[in-house]
């Protein structure tokens, strides 16, 4: 069997906002897919600890007072993320998701921050899979947004309720799907190659926009943004 058959870990945050260096989840999803199948969901709301701007909450539904009755805490769940993350890496298992840099440069920053270990300091080293730096790497030149609604458009994939972190996390499973199926090159790299693979994607994608936005006249990127899976 190719990887895409084996176990994959759907992942996803949604957010008080969109900055990864200080942003802290409203809600996360665990979507465990075999043989291509659901076999399992683990998805809960958080508590960040503090009100969630309305900004956020016009685009993924939680307020403050949800988050509060019903939200898991934050540490706990950062904890709890932080080791099932680990564990799957450890036994060689993706996570899928879509930007994952931006998931997971926000649990490597809590993880030091409230744990004292992050996901490096625990010895996660991927392998990850990112829809949103593969679908770059295999269509370059489509144009239009690269949101995960968007990708959903493009590749025939339903998106029941978007900015929900268990459809969102699910969507972006059949998404990879979908691409390997147009692209099945992606199933004949192991998967610490295509994990390396994109680490390189990322960054030349950011250095040919960095060179554009400098081409318009716009501010240039931030040196964080060259770098994946993890933001330093």
């Amino acid at each position: 069997m190719d990887w895409s058959s084996g176990e994959l870990l759907g992942f996803d945050l949604e957010t008080t906002g969109p900055d990864p260096l200080l942003a802290l989840p409203v809600s996360f999803a665990l979507i465990t897919f075999e043989e291509r199948h659901v076999v399992r969901r683990v998805a809960a709301l958080v508590d960040p600890g503090v009100p969630i701007p309305a900004a956020a909450t016009a685009v993924h539904g939680v307020t403050t007072t949800r988050a509060q009755a019903e939200g898991h805490g934050l540490a706990g769940t950062v904890l709890d993320l932080l080791e099932v993350v680990v564990d799957a890496g450890a036994r060689g298992v993706p996570l899928v998701g879509m930007n994952l840099a931006y998931d997971l440069t926000i649990l490597e920053r809590l993880g030091s921050e409230l744990t004292g270990a992050g996901l490096r300091a625990r010895g996660w080293r991927g392998p990850a899979l990112d829809v949103l730096v593969i679908d770059r790497r295999v269509d370059p030149h489509r144009k239009g947004k690269r949101r995960l609604g968007e990708l959903c458009a493009t590749y025939g994939v339903a998106l029941e309720n978007a900015h929900d972190a268990g459809s969102d996390a699910e969507a972006a499973v059949e998404v990879l799907f979908r691409i390997c199926a147009s692209s099945p090159a992606l199933l004949e790299r192991g998967l610490p190659e295509l994990f390396a693979d994109q680490a390189v994607w990322h960054h030349d994608w950011a250095t040919s926009y960095d060179t554009w936005r400098a081409a318009q006249g716009m501010e240039r990127l931030d040196t964080a943004s060259f770098a994946w899976p993890i933001a330093p």
